[in-house]
């Protein structure tokens, strides 16, 4: 992807991420039995968009067949008023988080926000692209959430897609199927992959002038959260030695801190790691000047706060 392209993407994600998070939100929200679930990144956490469902038979009444429904913070206030989506005996949802992903963390990972008096199991399943799934658990009513390392999911992929399939285990409601309110993800995460040749010259570690807007913007996104741990991760290209690629990497990364650092000043609760890993880890074989130039790369990540994980049993 050329420079310029790639540049301004990243600032319009970030204007359209700002736009709907214009103060810094509250992290605690209420199941429809009143039970409170903390989100460490708040209202960023939530589904964001429906890219598939089908609704099963028999189906719910009319009007709790919106699966927009299911998207965002919660809003039950009533089993009468649809102001949430029921699958249907068989149904499935499929939904995209688009400004954050989820990653398998400390203690629970994923809250489905179900209402309804039955208890209607359904299982659910995530994916990194939307085509390859792998199995999350199942939920019943009683239990709305799930831990990620119960089913040994690996602990470095952040996914972006979920799918809900009621079960036909209880199918005799004027909402039949699972019915859904919410989906969120506890341990949500941010991530910011940029190419270094952005942020730098070729074997520099001094930030380029233009540099500072992208990281401006991600700033600006940063601030939105409040409280969270920033991981910032440099790669290269094989080009030079194993030693001098780490040291780059590492300097790079240092870079990058020191300028957020500037930025933010005082304004979040923030906590930064560093970790430059070189040629150690590239996205695609280093046997072309385009291959390369993908494998210079910064990854941000905004996660959970320590704090929070340091109360997770």
């Amino acid at each position: 992807m050329p420079f310029r392209k790639f540049l301004s993407l990243i600032l319009i994600i970030c204007a359209l991420s700002i736009a709907s998070a214009q103060t810094k939100d509250i992290k605690i929200y209420k199941t429809s039995q009143g039970v409170p679930v903390y989100l460490p990144l708040g209202k960023i956490s939530f589904a964001d968009t429906v890219i598939d469902y089908y609704i099963g038979t028999p189906k719910p009444i009319r009007k709790y067949r919106d699966p927009q429904k299911s998207l965002n913070a919660p809003n039950y206030t009533s089993y009468s008023i649809p102001s949430y989506f029921s699958l249907g005996c068989g149904g499935f949802l499929t939904v995209k988080f688009i400004d954050n992903g989820f990653m398998n963390l400390s203690g629970d990972d994923i809250y489905i926000f179900e209402v309804g008096p039955a208890k209607e199991p359904a299982s659910v399943e995530i994916s990194i692209n939307g085509t390859d799934w792998i199995y999350a658990g199942e939920i019943n009513g009683g239990k709305s959430v799930l831990e990620l390392s119960d089913q040994n999911v690996d602990t470095q992929t952040i996914f972006h897609y979920l799918r809900i399939t009621d079960l036909k285990r209880v199918c005799n409601s004027k909402t039949a199927g699972a019915d859904i309110d919410a989906i969120a993800a506890i341990n949500s995460v941010i991530s910011f992959d940029m190419n270094a040749d952005v942020l730098f010259d070729v074997g520099k570690a001094l930030l380029k002038p233009q540099a500072e807007k992208t990281l401006d913007s991600i700033s600006k996104i940063i601030k939105q959260i409040g409280r969270a741990k920033l991981s910032i991760k440099g790669h290269t290209d094989s080009d030079g030695s194993v030693a001098y690629n780490y040291g780059l990497s590492y300097n790079r990364c240092y870079a990058v801190r020191e300028k957020l650092k500037n930025i933010l000043a005082n304004s979040v609760d923030l906590s930064y790691q560093i970790d430059g890993l070189g040629e150690s880890q590239p996205k695609v074989p280093n046997d072309s000047e385009k291959n390369k130039q993908l494998n210079r790369r910064v990854e941000i990540t905004l996660l959970p706060p320590d704090k929070y994980f340091s109360k997770v049993p």
